[in-house]
């Protein structure tokens, strides 16, 4: 290291000295957790130069939020990931304040352009403000643009925010122009979703608003999302303060909202709103569109008002979901793990309709490194209740309640080992269709994933039970057939 560092270069000697301490065995299977300290969303998931990027928001100083560096892995399977140096850290007057997010886009030249939210902090008599900057290099070492932040408020119609700005998606259209969309809170409309282009990634031009919360679906839109997908143009957004109605829970969520795009007018026409996630600890997803064709998403496996004062047991702080693909079907966003999970099953247990009714455990299925799909058929049983309990031991266990007769599963991790005054129950839709109720769980230590009905709604939330707890039981109210698939993870 020189004798006057840079800031990015005390991050990376920084990274490279506490590398070198990390017990690997600690951290999740196949969850990218940051190298050390603190993480939260992801930023710049990308495919190049044969892997896949994912950036994400960093503090690498300590397991709490503080000023917002780019960490960065790569990943050759969406399974294993290597950490690369830290990409980006706060060392310009465009984003003293810190990187936030963004995302990344391939370059006609084969560079890999960044672009993030620039903060710029506050100071007399004014308050911090947020533009977006925009950093190139070769998908290991970026210079920042001198022109930086190349969009600014002054970019926006009157009404839009200066405070409230930021997570830009940039993508490179068919017509060879860059794209933006990015998170505001207008004056009138509250969180709203712009979009912007330009020809070279430099020089921006406002287009127009894709859509906007009109007060019923949070605050303030942040990590915008905007891409076709199986005849219909998707938008994703995560919303600050929603109040609690239809399928959405209050607070911090993810939304997604189904619509037509009309290209030539630069108009989206919403056809239909559904939630991302129903679980306690998902936010902030971005997509990429995969060589093969699929659109993936990948989200922080945390939000604003979980996070706070969660116990650190670990040198590092939050990590990712499992990569997912979706689609649409039957007018809704769908999603499933990434058929790369597959090549980590081992040891695989099946049990083919067998019938229970009290309280039991079935031979081989049990851990917490687990990926099971447990399939209900109903047809001709009197059961309307039916339970399954995963990361069980004599106090512990997380629960999973299904009342057939409502068309209702509750995710409960209440007696999971928690002592901390938070939400732990979700309550989530889960009929059963053509005389089968699906749940399929991914277990991995301290996180379950579940997907209902082959990924009709999906369900993610950490769990704090002692690793030693792994037991997994059935049990109804009357006796119902049930098949299981579970493949050991390793």
């Amino acid at each position: 290291m020189s004798k006057n560092p840079t800031p990015l270069e005390r991050v990376r000697a920084f990274e490279r000295e506490q590398a070198m301490k990390l017990p690997a065995g600690e951290r999740p299977l196949f969850h990218l957790t940051p190298l050390v300290g603190w993480m939260n969303d992801p930023n710049g998931f990308c495919y190049y130069k044969g892997q896949y990027h994912l950036f994400y928001q960093y503090h690498p100083f300590s397991r709490q939020w503080g000023p917002m560096h780019w960490g960065h892995a790569v990943s050759d399977d969406l399974v294993h990931w290597t950490y690369m140096p830290c990409a980006l850290a706060p060392d310009t007057a465009a984003d003293a304040g810190g990187c936030f997010s963004g995302s990344a886009v391939e370059m006609p030249d084969g560079q890999l352009m960044l672009v993030y939210t620039g903060v710029q902090p506050a100071g007399t008599f004014r308050r911090e403000t947020q533009a977006q900057c925009v950093a190139v290099g070769d998908g290991t070492d970026f210079e920042k643009s001198l022109l930086n932040p190349v969009v600014r408020h002054a970019h926006l119609p009157e009404g839009y925010s200066e405070f409230d700005f930021r997570d830009p998606k940039v993508w490179r259209d068919r017509d060879g122009m860059y794209r933006m969309v990015a998170g505001n809170r207008h004056e009138a409309r509250q969180g709203t979703v712009v979009l912007l282009e330009s020809p070279d990634g430099l020089d921006w031009r406002f287009v127009g608003e894709i859509d906007a919360s009109s007060c019923e679906y949070g605050r303030m839109w942040e990590c915008p999302d905007f891409f076709p997908l199986d005849g219909k143009q998707i938008l994703l957004v995560s919303p600050q303060e929603m109040h609690a109605r239809e399928e959405f829970h209050a607070g911090f969520g993810t939304v997604c909202l189904l619509g037509d795009w009309d290209e030539k007018d630069c108009r989206f026409e919403r056809r239909a709103v559904q939630p991302v996630d129903h679980g306690l600890n998902f936010y902030a997803p971005q997509t990429l569109l995969a060589p093969d064709g699929r659109r993936i998403m990948i989200g922080w496996m945390d939000n604003w008002e979980t996070c706070k004062e969660a116990p650190r047991r670990h040198p590092w702080y939050a990590q990712m979901s499992v990569p997912r693909e979706l689609w649409v079907e039957n007018g809704r966003l769908m999603q499933r793990p990434a058929r790369e999970i597959e090549g980590l099953w081992q040891d695989t247990v099946t049990h083919e309709r067998v019938t229970v009714r009290e309280e039991a455990s079935l031979p081989g299925v049990q851990g917490r490194l687990l990926d099971m799909t447990v399939t209900l058929h109903t047809e001709g049983s009197a059961c309307r209740r039916f339970t399954l309990r995963v990361a069980r031991d004599d106090e512990h266990y997380v629960q999973i309640r299904c009342d057939l007769a409502r068309g209702e599963l509750v995710f409960d991790r209440s007696r999971g080992g928690s002592h901390r005054d938070i939400v732990h129950t979700r309550h989530v839709r889960a009929e059963v269709r053509n005389g089968a109720l699906t749940l399929r769980l991914l277990l991995d230590k301290e996180s379950v994933e579940l997907f209902i009905n082959g990924g009709e709604r999906a369900v993610t939330s950490l769990i704090p039970t002692p690793l030693s707890a792994d037991g997994i039981t059935f049990a109804a109210d009357a006796p119902v057939t049930l098949s299981v698939e579970a493949h050991h993870l390793k």
